[in-house]
């Protein structure tokens, strides 16, 4: 099977080091292994800039979506009611979630390429009494845009609302001070920034507001509360974990530290999303989203022409060593450019010497 870099939204490239790392099997009762469990949990605590008075942080297994669903079923009781924002798939799964949890819930939304209106979601709060906690994506990687978490954080403490952000996309690439912001839960997942392999999500919880959380689950399985309390006693998870993640996972933690911290990672994210950009913009190859709202994620493109074959590009980039993402817009036709994982300057300039060839060759 040919090598290829994965410039995707997560799974993505890792390092060889932390692939290594799952070639060794472990208990899930072992102490050295529990040991690795709660270690990840202080070192996210700190990304967070989180303290283990306020906060705590609760693994769980699965996808970013089982951590997300786990939070709303878990954190929204039935006489609660939540507001979901939405400019993206991923918002809208949210509002999926939802409906099949039961919850009450009010969707506030606006086009894919547009930010929350501050002025709207205001009024709505003023109009609506009932609503009690708001949900937000903060990186929405259906268009690469990043969502202004600051403003909607000002306005969840002014009206007083619990805050829970899906920070999927940008939680150890993006630094996010969870405790300023006001952050209630604040949930991502272990393939994406920190640069580890797919099996697990994580939850960044107040501890307040998780203890009020008891009997509110409508899911063994995902119950955030029970897996807290488990796992906060030694590191043991409630049920089977995925081991060899979770290792591989301590890893690119240790390497995410070793590049400089969330900041110095922030900075070559960034350097990768500019240089694609730039280059691309002058084969005729726009981006969806305009520059100031551009996260360092990923980048959605419009097709270039009428004639672009999407599927043709893909297998020639492919063939040529790097893998990319399809459109998730169903009114512009498009396809999307990963910026995360181990991927450097040299590595998207490599990739546009390749798009501009594959440009060459059709235009002729």
């Amino acid at each position: 099977m040919k090598n290829y870099k994965l410039l995707t939204p997560g799974p993505l490239t890792t390092t060889k080091t932390v692939k290594e790392e799952m070639l060794f099997d472990r208990c899930t009762w072992d102490q050295d292994y529990k040991d690795i469990t709660q270690k990840i949990r202080d070192q996210l605590l700190e990304f967070a800039s989180a303290t283990k008075e306020e906060y705590t942080v609760v693994l769980m297994q699965g996808s970013g979506t089982f951590a997300v669903e786990s939070v709303m079923t878990s954190t929204i009781s039935d006489q609660d009611k939540v507001l979901i924002i939405t400019n993206g798939a991923y918002g809208e799964r949210v509002i999926k979630m939802a409906q099949y949890i039961g919850l009450n819930f009010s969707q506030y939304s606006v086009a894919y390429n547009e930010y929350p209106n501050e002025a709207e979601i205001r009024e709505i709060l003023e109009e609506d009494q009932e609503i009690t906690h708001i949900v937000m994506v903060h990186c929405e990687t259906t268009t690469g845009i990043l969502n202004p978490i600051e403003m909607i954080a000002s306005l969840s403490k002014e009206y007083g609302k619990t805050l829970i952000i899906d920070a999927m996309s940008s939680f150890g690439g993006i630094e996010i001070n969870v405790p300023k912001l006001g952050i209630d839960y604040l949930i991502s997942s272990a393939n994406k920034c920190i640069q580890g392999v797919p099996g697990f999500g994580f939850v960044i919880a107040n501890l307040e507001k998780l203890k009020a959380c008891k009997g509110n689950a409508r899911s063994l399985s995902l119950d955030l509360f029970d897996q807290w309390k488990e796992m906060d006693q030694d590191g043991k998870w409630r049920y089977t974990s995925p081991t060899h993640v979770v290792a591989a996972f301590s890893k690119a933690i240790d390497e995410l530290v070793e590049e400089g911290g969330v900041s110095a990672r922030f900075t070559r994210y960034q350097t990768n999303n500019r240089v694609l950009r730039e280059r691309l913009e002058k084969v005729g190859i726009h981006a969806y989203i305009s520059a100031e709202k551009q996260s360092p994620i990923i980048t959605t493109f419009m097709f270039p022409n009428e004639q672009f074959n999407f599927v043709e590009f893909y297998q020639y980039v492919k063939e040529r060593g790097f893998v990319i993402y399809p459109g998730k817009l169903t009114d512009v036709d498009t396809f999307r450019i990963g910026n995360i994982g181990e991927i450097y300057e040299e590595d998207i300039h490599e990739l546009c010497n390749i798009i501009e060839e594959y440009m060459g060759v059709v235009t002729k």
